[in-house]
């Protein structure tokens, strides 16, 4: 039976690789995926060449420099079952049907699918993720921000929906996997592992001259520019603690973060008798993201098979003076919801303006550690609540850098 997709951000590095997936995994099982929509932000190039590949998917892109009916003039008009059927007649492809802020919503609303990837950047990533799940579509999550800002939300409307959410980051896969196998009854203590990214043995004061340029470039993994940087600053990881924790409802204090240079091992689980389980593959996204993919079935994967012979694993405690990220990450989870809201948004704003030549690479932690000293001891139930709390942080992010003197 085809699996029906949704893919957002399908020309970014997710959004990449899943291509490679669905089409590697058409060609070993013709007809185990159709992409029925596809979405980018501003790449609209790259979607229009995508459309030539998957001309049955209706795009999307959230761009408001294009009107709705720029591209399309019909599309805007007709209903949700009109959409799905004119989306299969060939003078489609490389047509936009849906443009601007909402594009993304209108795309979730009007196209059929089993199952969404989300593969978007960033905080808008959460809206999606709560419309996908509402309308009843399984998840393949890439987003951190969607567990991170929102996940007790979104965990509730699976709950209700009777649905699926699939963990895609590399750590929080292999947790899956561990979790699933050992049974979460049976684990006492979670460990997700960090390479430690480009300036793991840089001094403090080194760390201070660093340029984004060199922030961008990750010695192992191949990832978009924000994400790159966050990995230099360990946020990342501070980022993927917090989710190991909301997505197996483990205490921060039963979640350990292991440098790890070699990034093979993704992660380890403790269980009650005190032995080790570990999850090993080659540093490949495209093997979590067809695992997601084909959950719960298990298929043979065509990525990161990884053979131990001549291979050596060396581990190290992080260091929390020259990263302060994953220490902010932890008092982040222990002021609740809000908290890791303020954690990821004044993180968001650091870096941009850390990118812009605004703050040197060592202040992303201290405008970080200033945003987490406001009261955020504040509940965050529902869509206005979290981008309240979300707004209120990176005002106050940006207010502070302001006053920094670079």
């Amino acid at each position: 039976m085809t699996k029906k997709l949704i893919l957002l951000g399908a020309t970014g590095s997710i959004g990449r690789q899943t291509v490679e997936c669905v089409e590697e995994a058409n060609r070993r099982r013709p007809g185990s995926f159709e992409l029925t929509g596809l979405s980018v932000n501003t790449d609209l190039g790259g979607l229009l060449e995508l459309s030539k590949r998957f001309p049955r998917a209706l795009l999307a892109m959230g761009s408001t420099s294009f009107s709705d009916t720029e591209f399309l003039p019909s599309q805007a008009a007709i209903g949700t079952k009109a959409r799905s059927e004119t989306s299969s007649q060939p003078g489609l492809a490389g047509s936009l049907q849906f443009t601007g802020s909402g594009a993304v919503d209108r795309l979730l609303e009007g196209c059929e699918a089993d199952l969404v990837v989300n593969g978007i950047a960033g905080s808008p990533g959460l809206k999606a993720s709560y419309l996908a799940l509402k309308k009843g579509m399984d998840l393949a999550l890439a987003n951190k921000e969607s567990v991170v800002m929102g996940y007790s939300l979104l965990a509730s409307l699976a709950e209700k929906n009777n649905l699926s959410i699939i963990p895609v980051d590399s750590e929080h896969a292999a947790l899956f996997q561990l979790v699933n196998r050992c049974g979460a009854q049976s684990i006492q203590e979670l460990c997700i592992t960090a390479s430690g990214g480009p300036f793991r043995d840089k001094s403090k004061e080194e760390l201070m001259a660093i340029s984004p340029d060199q922030a961008a470039s990750h010695p192992v993994w191949k990832m978009g520019r924000k994400i790159s940087i966050d990995s230099a600053t360990l946020a990342n990881k501070g980022l993927e603690l917090i989710e190991a924790v909301r997505l197996f409802g483990f205490q921060e204090q039963r979640v350990r973060v292991l440098i790890h240079p070699q990034s093979l091992v993704h992660a380890i689980v403790r269980t009650v008798d005190g032995s080790l389980y570990a999850n090993l593959s080659s540093p490949d996204m495209r093997l979590p993201i067809d695992i997601a993919l084909n959950w719960p079935n298990e298929v043979e994967s065509s990525f990161g098979k990884l053979d131990l012979a001549g291979k050596t694993l060396s581990f190290f405690e992080p260091d929390l003076f020259r990263f302060p990220m994953l220490r902010l990450a932890r008092e982040a989870i222990r002021q609740g919801e809000a908290g890791t809201i303020a954690y990821n948004a004044s993180n968001e704003v650091a870096v941009e303006a850390f990118v812009e030549g605004r703050i040197r690479f060592t202040d992303i932690a201290t405008v970080v550690e200033e945003s987490l000293s406001a009261d955020w001891s504040l509940p965050a139930g529902d869509l206005g609540s979290i981008f309240y709390h979300d707004a209120r942080a990176r005002e106050k992010a940006r207010a502070f850098i302001a006053e920094i003197k670079c």
